[in-house]
């Protein structure tokens, strides 16, 4: 009769003391209302299923509940089962004031860079691929996984980024990881196991990725920029330097491509010295006035460790991402992950894997495309008409642009935004600390953060910020 009844009701922890069962059970039950581990008005468990959970007898509990309802402790009533009193609170004494902090207002616009258009992604076909991919998943999809990722994801990651972003892959050769940051700090790893000691990185960048190598105990050399991008071919340069992290395609945040002769430059460079290059392509669906740029890793699969996301092309939240590792990269990768995957779950994973495989990946892709080349165009034509002489860079690909502004304008706009309310960095924010100092100016726009309905708004705020700066 025990067993019939161990599947129903709610869990109570309870810990009975002392020889005398209904005695026991009933301080217990008075310490978990008193401590407010069971709140006024909570239900507790039939009789029957507590007894169960307990291992008495039934009348046990039963008597305790109904003494406890004589006391004033719980309540009865037909068809509501026993619930904890409602009970009037102590008086308590007035409590001292504290001092008031400042009240922190949230930006009424943002501009951020980073962000695809989240109101975008697309609920009712994910929904469809995750059912789909469910429902085929094989039972040892629900242990623990291969640190490597699902095979279905690999594979259908290796056919993808060979054909759309000139990827030289295979499945074994991808590690799924939990976004761009996760794959860098597992290349550290295994760069500091090698007994690196310095990698190379671009002047201007994210902050929180120099930290990572810095936490993997790497010393920063920074390469110097110009109009054709990152100056990876000088002599000194990249002497000493065991990794250089580039984003190739286009760079971050200025938005440049990589000049033909300094990719090449680079992948020279790592083959002499038995060096990596680390490759973050992280907008690499997204281009507008020109051909694709491909991936470097396509210059030497050996050489070049290619980092991948679908934070750009879907959304950040999904924190799914891969590399694409050379082939005397990829244990040491995986002896640095662990022995299994603990980052990205197998379900969002095969989801992925499903979307891609059905075409609905790419379908959202050129939408996306379509979408935000729209606002880029609709950003540019309205900066011509009211800040004509600002000038608009970075343009042909991603979802962001660089507003150029003359030296003192980008303290200024950054003033003037505050003012605004608008929440937009300037190309300062991305300088690293030893960067050349004298760099570019200007206000870094992302025009794929803000949903439709925050567009005209955040873009009026931008031109009123140009004004007030004396931009326009």
């Amino acid at each position: 009769m025990t067993d019939q009844w161990a599947t129903f009701g709610a869990d109570l922890h309870l810990e009975l003391r002392g020889p005398r069962l209904r005695s026991g059970l009933m301080d217990a039950l008075r310490e978990a209302v008193r401590s407010g581990r069971l709140a006024p008005g909570a239900r507790l468990p039939s009789s029957r299923s507590l007894a169960a959970d307990l291992g008495v007898a039934r009348n046990t509990v039963a008597d305790a509940y109904a003494e406890l309802v004589a006391e004033g402790w719980l309540t009865a009533r037909q068809g509501s089962g026993t619930r904890v009193a409602r009970r009037a609170e102590p008086r308590r004494p007035p409590a001292r004031a504290v001092p008031a902090r400042p009240v922190r207002t949230r930006p009424a616009h943002s501009l951020l860079p980073g962000s695809p258009d989240l109101a975008f992604f697309p609920r009712g076909q994910w929904l469809a691929a995750a059912r789909r991919a469910l429902n085929a998943a094989p039972h040892e999809a629900l242990g623990y996984g291969d640190p490597r990722g699902r095979i279905e994801l690999r594979t259908v990651l290796a056919d993808y980024l060979a054909r759309a972003r000139g990827v030289r892959a295979a499945p074994e050769r991808i590690v799924v990881c939990a976004g761009f940051a996760h794959g860098l700090r597992l290349m550290g790893e295994v760069l500091r196991r090698r007994r690196v000691r310095v990698a190379a990185v671009e002047s201007y960048g994210l902050d929180s990725h120099w930290a990572v190598l810095r936490q993997a105990g790497l010393a920063m050399r920074v390469l110097p920029f110009d109009a054709q991008g990152t100056r990876v071919g000088e002599p000194d340069g990249l002497r000493g330097a065991g990794a250089v992290l580039l984003t190739p395609a286009h760079q971050f945040p200025l938005g440049t491509a990589l000049h033909p002769d300094r990719r090449t430059a680079a992948v020279d460079w790592a083959r002499r010295s038995g060096a990596l290059v680390l490759e973050d392509d992280y907008d690499g669906e997204f281009r507008y006035d020109r051909q694709p740029v491909g991936a470097l890793q396509g210059l030497d699969p050996e050489r070049v460790v290619y980092l991948g996301t679908a934070s750009k092309s879907l959304a950040p939240g999904l924190r799914l991402g891969w590399m694409v590792l050379p082939s005397d990269v990829v244990e040491e990768v995986l002896r640095a992950k662990g022995h299994e995957e603990w980052a990205a779950g197998a379900f969002d994973q095969l989801t992925l894997a499903e979307f891609i495989a059905s075409g609905a990946y790419d379908r959202h892709v050129r939408g996306m495309r379509v979408r935000y080349r729209r606002r880029r165009d609709h950003l540019v034509a309205l900066l011509a008409e009211q800040a004509p002489r600002v000038r608009v860079s970075g343009i042909a690909a991603g979802l962001h642009a660089v507003l150029e502004l003359p030296p003192g304008g980008e303290e200024s706009a950054l003033r003037a935004a505050a003012w605004q309310g608008l929440l937009v960095p300037g190309v300062g924010r991305f300088r690293h600390p030893d960067a050349p100092q004298g760099g570019p100016e200007g206000l870094v726009v992302g025009y794929g953060t803000p949903p439709d309905s925050a567009w005209a708004g955040a873009l009026g705020a931008l031109c009123n910020t140009l004004r007030a700066a004396g931009g326009a």
